[in-house]
């Protein structure tokens, strides 16, 4: 059968159209086209031999690993290969994946590159490991709280306000925001008896702040999106209140399946993936934005904590 007329084949399932566009981009292994794809290795792993067998891809092994690549084709097939893509380029509009793939792809590709995160990540598991004295996490916090110049803080979602309590050490002011009166009226009680001036605990929603237009430096969420029936509109909000140039800092679980998480801790969402915050900061008006997993629990159900930060 001709290359046409088994291209012509595959463009019936725009996966594989999908795949294509990403192999053109870069040479991606099957876990990494998983990532991007969020589909199954077996179904993957299906569409790959079926692209192969058309000759239009090629594979090589390295180590363990087995990349996937464009097959470039040369003389009369290279002319007609170029044809084809174009022609699977044109298909990818019909595809609403496709534009999420290539946001998915560069997330992949960065986290390719930043190999210099797990020899940092093996410090930080040694990190109190080992006894030295004087050296503690609650130091390296403490010194790091003190470096940090006095902002306008929001935290949303606060609960009792734990969080605001150690932030309110070095913050210009900090406003705790929570939907549960309990939890207000805790947090409050316990900064006035510890003498907390620049605390100030409000009741409110997350998807409706109590604080008005561009009034915070920062906007923190510390494992509180989640929670939020609308995490979007919660990060909207965010935007809302935060000054011009002011930050939203995003602490959450990555996207996990412990299901009794909705039980035990009430936990409207199983966490986010990279790409979901990116796209919920992307459409709040967000700049410069960056997210990485900082932490992985090191028992089950092995919680992955997720950093997003970024700038209005």
């Amino acid at each position: 059968m001709s290359l046409v007329l088994k291209s012509m084949r595959l463009l019936a399932d725009p996966t594989r159209v999908r795949l294509l566009l990403l192999l053109e981009r870069d040479e991606l292994s099957v876990a990494e086209i998983q990532e991007v794809l969020a589909k199954g290795q077996s179904q993957i792993s299906t569409h790959l031999s079926q692209l192969k067998h058309a000759g239009l891809v090629e594979d090589r092994r390295t180590g363990k690993n087995i990349f996937y690549r464009l097959k470039l084709s040369r003389g009369k097939d290279g002319k007609l290969f170029a044809q084809l893509m174009d022609l699977f380029r044109q298909a990818a509009a019909d595809i609403p994946d496709a534009e999420q793939d290539r946001e998915a792809l560069k997330l992949v590709l960065r986290k390719r590159r930043d190999q210099m995160r797990a020899y940092f990540d093996g410090l930080a598991g040694r990190f109190g490991r080992e006894y030295l004295p004087g050296r503690s996490w609650k130091g390296l916090a403490e010194a790091l709280l003190a470096l940090m110049p006095p902002l306008l803080i929001a935290d949303l979602g606060a609960g009792e306000g734990t969080f605001s309590q150690l932030l309110a050490q070095r913050a210009k002011r900090v406003i705790a925001i929570d939907n549960s009166e309990k939890m207000v009226d805790f947090g409050a009680k316990l900064a006035r008896k510890h003498g907390v001036k620049n605390l100030e605990y409000r009741l409110g929603d997350m998807e409706s702040v109590p604080i008005g237009n561009a009034q915070v430096d920062l906007a923190f969420f510390s494992q509180s999106l989640h929670h939020a029936p609308h995490p979007e509109r919660a990060i909207t909000e965010a935007s809302r209140i935060l000054k011009p140039g002011g930050r939203i800092a995003i602490l959450d679980l990555l996207r996990h399946h412990f299901e009794e998480a909705r039980e035990m801790y009430a936990d409207v969402w199983l966490g986010f993936t990279e790409l979901e915050l990116q796209s919920f900061l992307k459409k709040a008006g967000f700049r410069n934005i960056s997210t990485a997993v900082v932490h992985r629990e090191p028992d089950a159900p092995h919680f992955e904590t997720l950093l997003a930060i970024a700038a209005t």
